[in-house]
């Protein structure tokens, strides 16, 4: 075996895996051998994030199993979370052999006010971007998920391994896939990145209860995703509110517009003071985003963001959902 095809697949039918696999096996046995089949990171990464397997828990499987190509394909759908929708994204995205796909004006959802507004705020809502039966078909896997009811306030607080704080990790089911492939959200990310080959990601969900006498909101208060490395590259982020969303209900707060002051503000921090210190950020003006169930809310990572303690009676759900090419740009040093 010398130089295999992109193409060539297994039972995964995902571009780039086998030649991926004989890569890793080359590098023990011979080095051209390797060398021809040598895979971009963006595609490894991109290979990875759409199978749901982790970096480096796959390559040292690879190094130091040496499995054949069918052992290590039945180790993915053991350890993984492959989902059809997934992989036809990811080889349509791979297929396509562009860096930069035009959008068509019809497949619009934004409207000019939508983008004014996004100019100016950083962020934008779409409307009922998912029908209100697929949002209650989601909240009940949520809540069946973390083993609670939402007519019975104590279950919300029960610990369950599936919770890391407001987090719940829960990535793979069909409700969850087709809330992500959702045509209005697809094609806002596409007009707001200007480009059509994207790739969804596979994300967690989020349930955020009410604060009370022994539950405090354990956060992520206002952060950042991105390293404050300038130039900060552009990116997106989004979430789908699940159900309907008060502003007291521990909705997602940004501070609003702060995309176009990030990198004077950066440049002018006192010497030593961290940009990442939430007291400082808890004193600019923060606005929590209400929303109907069904709504989507998109921001520029330049924006501080975060989830906010919930002081209604109801918990706050929500689906995070993201779009980006297969060659994002980001700053390796993190700061």
């Amino acid at each position: 075996m010398s130089v295999i095809d992109f193409k060539e697949t297994g039972k995964i039918e995902a571009y780039y895996l086998k030649r991926m696999w004989y890569y890793y096996l080359s590098l023990k046995s011979s080095a051209s051998e390797a060398a021809q089949n040598e895979v971009s990171w963006k595609y490894i990464n991109a290979l990875f994030n759409t199978l749901g397997i982790g970096t480096e828990p796959t390559i040292k499987y690879l190094l130091h199993e040496s499995p054949d190509f069918e052992t290590f394909e039945n180790w993915i759908l053991k350890n993984g979370r492959v989902s059809p929708q997934h992989l036809k994204n990811y080889n349509s995205v791979i297929l396509s052999g562009k860096e930069n796909i035009p959008t068509s004006e019809k497949n619009n959802v934004l409207s000019e006010d939508d983008l004014r507004h996004w100019e100016e705020k950083g962020y934008v809502i779409v409307k009922n971007a998912i029908s209100r039966e697929d949002c209650e078909k989601t909240e009940a896997l949520i809540y069946e998920i973390v083993e609670a009811t939402p007519d019975d306030p104590d279950t919300w607080y029960k610990p369950h391994p599936l919770k890391q704080g407001i987090m719940v990790q829960l990535f793979q089911h069909d409700i969850l896939d087709k809330n992500r492939f959702s045509p209005s959200i697809k094609n806002a990310f596409e007009q707001l990145w200007q480009r059509t080959d994207l790739l969804v990601d596979m994300d967690r969900v989020s349930f955020n209860p009410p604060e009370t006498a022994y539950y405090t909101f354990p956060g992520p208060n206002l952060h950042w995703d991105v390293s404050l490395k300038r130039p900060i590259p552009f990116g997106l982020q989004g979430l789908l509110y699940v159900s309907d969303t008060l502003k007291d209900q521990g909705a997602f707060t940004v501070i609003p517009g702060f995309h176009n002051q990030i990198d004077t503000w950066l440049e002018n921090l006192p010497e030593g003071r961290n940009p990442r210190d939430v007291a400082m950020l808890n004193k600019m003006t923060l606005e929590p985003i209400a929303g109907n169930a069904g709504d989507f809310i998109i921001w520029n990572q330049c924006l501080p963001h975060g989830s906010s303690p919930n002081t209604s009676g109801l918990p706050r759900i929500v689906q995070y959902i993201n779009y980006q090419p297969i060659e994002l740009a980001y700053q390796e040093e993190w700061i």
